[in-house]
């Protein structure tokens, strides 16, 4: 044998140069510790999913979505709510330095500032320790935005007025015809905006269940009341007589259309 053949030196010392296997030896050389991907593994897999399928499906079953009126976007008075996982943000833009003429700062340059800083993470922070300890910068950055979005979550939960909320959301059947003409020529551009779509209220008050009569609909029409403008100079005598007999024969009905009983 020729002197070195077959060896390496490491440091002072030689050994034997050999190849290790690139790949694992078969499962079936380790009874009861390795199995078959197909199908042992995946039928695992999928009957572990389909527990959790089921029990999601019973859930949904058990506690259905609390669902809300159909949505208006002419309903200026409704105030919609987020869900909780936005909540944090819903609270930072009600503060006075990102609401108002600061709402394109708090709606998007925040956010925009926070996610960049989320993206340079790596490269803020290079350190070779894994020890959250160690990592300063990293660790830092990271309480300082749970503390804060826990805190503004709690915040906007807290002063967020609930009862209103599920009103404003309530589902209520009517007999109102959005077809009518007296609601789609006169209604419509000058009432929803203070009464809802559905004329159930919003920033004005409910006006099917307050049972006006038609002449005090068109008093209310022609004077105004409280922060309610008076019409007289934008509709015309016959108009205020429509609105209001179409106010007078409104009423709540059940999902089927017949009117509750009183």
């Amino acid at each position: 044998m020729h002197r070195g053949k077959g060896m390496k030196f490491v440091g002072d010392s030689r050994i034997k140069s050999y190849e290790k296997p690139k790949l694992n030896r078969d499962y079936s050389e380790f009874p009861g510790k390795t199995e078959s991907f197909w199908p042992d593994f995946l039928l695992k897999e999928w009957m572990t999913g389909a527990v959790f399928l089921v029990a999601y499906l019973c859930l949904t079953v058990a506690h259905p979505s609390p669902l809300e009126r159909v949505a208006d976007p002419s309903d200026t008075g409704y105030t919609p709510l987020p869900d909780w996982y936005f909540l944090f943000l819903y609270q930072i833009l009600k503060y006075t330095y990102a609401s108002g003429p600061f709402n394109t700062f708090g709606a998007i340059v925040m956010p925009g500032i926070a996610f960049g800083a989320l993206m340079l993470a790596p490269w803020l922070d290079r350190g070779p320790e894994r020890k959250w300890t160690k990592r300063p910068l990293a660790s830092g950055f990271m309480l300082l935005a749970v503390a804060i979005i826990f805190y503004t979550t709690w915040e906007s939960s807290y002063y967020h007025d609930w009862k209103q909320q599920a009103a404003q959301g309530k589902i209520v059947f009517t007999n109102l015809d959005k077809k009518d003409p007296t609601y789609e020529k006169i209604i419509k551009s000058n009432c929803t905006s203070c009464h809802g779509g559905e004329l159930t209220g919003g920033s004005g008050p409910n006006l099917v269940k307050a049972n006006l009569p038609a002449e005090g609909v068109e008093a209310f029409v022609k004077n105004g009341a409280g922060s309610m403008p008076s019409f007289k100079d934008t509709l015309t005598e016959e108009q205020i007589k429509e609105v209001g007999k179409f106010i007078e024969g409104l009423e709540e009905t059940d999902e089927s259309g017949k009117p509750l009983k009183k």
